[in-house]
């Protein structure tokens, strides 16, 4: 075996600048310096004999033999990964570094009261938080940047395996004083499409609020102008239309200081299912199977 091996922090340079496509970007993202990534990347290139990387000043491209060992060494690194999780699993549970992403629709909501009842729970664990929406965290985790996801459900993560925690019912958010208001509860055919705000592309709460109505024509005719719940809020609080909110964020006090009012949405699937996901084999999933029972034990404490 040849003593001359890459390092791991090489391939991580490497794998970091296939990804961004951009050396600063690829710096930022390994928390080093622009010149210490270059550097480093050189040496790789000069260890293996081989050139990975074309530079110019406005593009990065990599070299056919460059792609190959970018999309090994992602495999390595993945290898590498799963090492340290097998040692962290063999240790104390919940201990130690976690990274968890959260989409934007449950990390405000949701965090402020699992986090102080999680650090009490288990003092030693080191909990790193990274929000993101659905697509981006899958790929995440796919990726190994992520160890788990908080997300809803029904969602294609890829891979993985989930522990489902708890339903998070829809409810339509309106103006005190529109006609609607008057009922109880509120069926998808009473929404109408021409003022129905809904979430940017990205968010999969739009797309199980669309789903929860099963009217098709809702995709087309809503207006998808909100890059946040806060904001549909805001909009709603204005007399611009309606939404559909989350239960979880009606109880965190999301319309507080508005006019708004909310009706629980009159459907067959009224809900999202919130769940905890992590990489199928993970040597962790005992750890995460302990995570999730924390996590819905503090949710439902905190409802």
């Amino acid at each position: 075996m040849s003593i001359y091996l890459p390092t791991l922090k090489q391939l991580q340079y490497l794998v970091a600048l296939h990804e961004h496509g951009h050396f600063g970007n690829a710096a930022e993202a390994c928390f080093v310096t622009q010149s210490t990534l270059s550097a480093g990347l050189r040496e790789l290139e000069s260890l293996l004999g081989l050139t990975l990387v074309e530079r110019t000043r406005r593009v990065v491209r990599f070299t056919p033999v460059g792609e190959r060992i970018a999309l090994q060494a992602r495999r390595v690194l993945a290898e590498a990964e799963t090492l340290t999780d097998l040692a962290r699993a063999a240790g104390k549970p919940l201990s130690g570094e976690l990274r968890m992403g959260v989409i934007p629709t449950i990390a405000p909501f949701l965090l402020p009261q699992l986090l102080p009842r999680l650090r009490n729970e288990w003092p030693d664990l080191k909990l790193y938080l990274r929000e993101e929406v659905t697509g981006q965290a899958c790929d995440s985790l796919a990726r190994g940047r992520l160890d788990c996801v908080l997300l809803a459900l029904p969602y294609r993560c890829g891979d993985v395996e989930t522990a489902d925690l708890f339903e998070d019912r829809l409810h339509v958010a309106l103006a005190e004083g529109e006609k609607a208001a008057a009922a109880p509860m509120i069926a998808p055919a009473d929404i109408d499409e021409h003022r129905l705000l809904l979430l940017e592309d990205g968010h999969c709460l739009k797309d199980h609020a669309l789903a929860a109505c099963n009217r098709p024509e809702l995709a087309s005719e809503a207006a998808m102008l909100g890059t946040s719940l806060h904001t549909l809020v805001q909009m709603v609080d204005n007399g611009l239309g309606m939404t559909l909110l989350p239960e979880m964020a009606i109880r965190a006090g999301i319309l507080n200081g508005t006019s708004v009012t909310t009706r629980p949405l009159a459907a067959d699937h009224p809900s999202r299912r919130i769940a905890l996901a992590w990489r199928k084999g993970s040597p962790r999933a005992k750890e995460f199977q302990l995570l999730a029972a924390a996590l819905k034990s503090a949710a439902t404490g905190a409802a």
